[in-house]
Parts: C-alpha cells; sequence; structure tokens
C-alpha cells in the first residue's frame, strides 16, 4: 500500500498560480498511475487530472485543460500539479490518488489527507 502526503495549496488570487506536491513512500510508486482530485464543500468529489506509469500519457478534466499540468518525477516518489490562471471556482480541497489506468483513470483506495486551494475573486 503507497502512503501519499500532499503540499502546497493556500490562498490565492483569481488569475494566480499554486503548485501542489504530493509524497509517496513505499517501493511501488511507479507501478501505479497517479491522479489529483478535488472536492468543493457540497459536491462530489472530482477528477482533476492524471498521469500514466512512466510518465505516460496524461489526462485532465475538460475544466482544467490548458491551466494545469501535472507530472510525475519517480526517482523522488513525488507527483506535482502545477496550477495556473486560477479562478474562484477552482476552490476545493485538493487530494493525491494512485490508480491504474484501463480506458481512463481509475483511482485505488489510497489517498493523502488532502490540501485546501482557495481562490479569492
Amino acid at each position: 500500500q503507497v502512503q501519499l502526503v500532499e503540499s502546497g495549496g493556500g490562498l490565492v488570487q483569481a488569475g494566480g498560480s499554486l503548485r501542489l506536491s504530493c509524497a509517496a513512500s513505499g517501493r511501488t510508486f511507479s507501478s501505479y498511475a497517479m491522479g489529483w482530485f478535488r472536492q468543493a464543500p457540497g459536491k462530489e468529489r472530482e477528477f482533476v487530472a492524471g498521469i500514466r506509469r512512466s510518465g505516460g500519457n496524461r489526462y485532465y478534466a475538460d475544466s482544467v485543460k490548458g491551466r494545469f499540468t501535472i507530472s510525475r518525477d519517480d526517482a523522488k516518489n513525488t507527483v506535482t500539479l502545477q496550477m495556473n490562471s486560477l479562478k474562484p471556482e477552482d476552490t476545493a480541497v485538493y487530494y493525491c490518488n494512485a490508480g491504474y489506468y484501463s480506458g481512463g483513470y481509475f483511482p485505488y483506495d489510497a489517498w493523502g489527507q488532502g490540501t485546501q486551494v482557495t481562490v479569492s475573486s
């Protein structure tokens, strides 16, 4: 089982940027596809971005395409989410996830504790 710890959230004005990081423990990090999800108050958790093993194909929710970039460093067991041109509707708790890809990104039940991102208008 992989353990995940997110960092990098905070408060930013609309149009600003934030970089989220997720540190993973365990020797099998490179065997997982990795993803970021978010959950806003009163809403269900939603997929934001995913990256296949070995830094292969990357996938994004339509709402973040062109603004967010997911990347991974298997040597450091980390996955990052660079968020640019942030909007108030990006406000949510962001979660790192380990999963797999099979025609789309599917999460395992392996989540970090979450990091709050707040975008002010």
